[in-house]
């Protein structure tokens, strides 16, 4: 399959923090007739089988992907990763330190939040105990509570960085992911990086580091990006040799980010495609 409509290379689902399953995002992303799509899910795979069964039933394409935890330069990077070997041993025992990290600094958050809102571990996690749990699920047990309206209210009330209630957690350093990421034979995108959630977007000195470390990628089309911020970065990339990337980076109901608003063409797609260990 290798039409000419765009990709969604970023999204969320259930197994992670997004609000529908892979089929449902396969469903409509065909219903928009994209030409495909790649699951995203934080720090893990595990929805990848169903993905790409319901890709194939709908005849669009699959990218199978992840978006890992990271930090660089004393922040929190978010770094794209496509087409993955899933027997890379020293990738996934990185992972699974993340993914325990992120367990433990969730349930420690929901204690802390516990104690002047009326919410259990239990009303984090349901039933939905093998997904990777992190703040928007505390933030929709708050939303489900009656505390806040939806995820961004409670995200900015009580579970931003500087709260009482937050805490931080381990994640991988950049290069060090972008290395484990390509010798798994796969190829890395850094997320996001003119958010406007951000104090300031990624530096472009910081972006020549990673580049210099195997970054493949940028993604420069992002509905939470701030204007002014990208075109410093799109030069950047230019005069790095860097692909650019446009994602929705879609959560279902849990952002007001829609399937498709942003996309990738099918000729960077195939780009990125060449010699990936995982390609669908």
């Amino acid at each position: 399959m290798t039409g000419t409509a765009g990709y969604d290379l970023h999204t969320h689902s259930v197994h992670s923090d997004g609000t529908t399953t892979p089929a449902e995002i396969a469903r409509e992303a065909a219903s928009l007739q994209l030409g495909g799509f790649a699951l995203t899910d934080h720090d893990t795979v595990s929805g990848w089988d169903e993905a790409r069964a319901a890709a194939a039933q709908h005849g669009i394409d699959f990218l199978p992907g992840m978006e890992i935890t990271t930090e660089h330069a004393g922040r929190s990077r978010h770094l794209l990763a496509y087409g993955i070997d899933l027997a890379a041993a020293e990738l996934f025992e990185a992972l699974a330190l993340v993914r325990s990290a992120r367990l433990e600094r969730a349930r420690e958050m929901v204690r802390r939040v516990a104690r002047d809102y009326r919410i259990s571990w239990e009303d984090v996690v349901g039933a939905e105990n093998e997904r990777t749990v992190g703040r928007p699920h505390i933030a929709d047990a708050l939303v489900a509570a009656g505390y806040f309206a939806d995820r961004s209210t409670a995200f900015e009330r009580v579970l931003f960085p500087g709260s009482p209630y937050y805490l931080g957690t381990y994640a991988i350093a950049t290069r060090d992911a972008i290395r484990m990421v390509r010798a798994a034979g796969g190829r890395a995108v850094l997320a996001h990086p003119a958010a406007m959630r951000q104090r300031r977007p990624t530096d472009p000195i910081e972006l020549a580091e990673l580049a210099e470390a195997g970054l493949w990628g940028v993604e420069l089309d992002h509905p939470e990006h701030r204007a002014e911020w990208v075109p410093p970065l799109t030069e950047a990339a230019e005069r790095l040799g860097l692909e650019r990337t446009g994602a929705s980076d879609f959560h279902g109901a849990g952002k007001p980010n829609r399937l498709g608003e942003r996309t990738t063409p099918a000729a960077v797609v195939a780009r990125l495609r060449v010699g990936l260990a995982t390609p669908r």
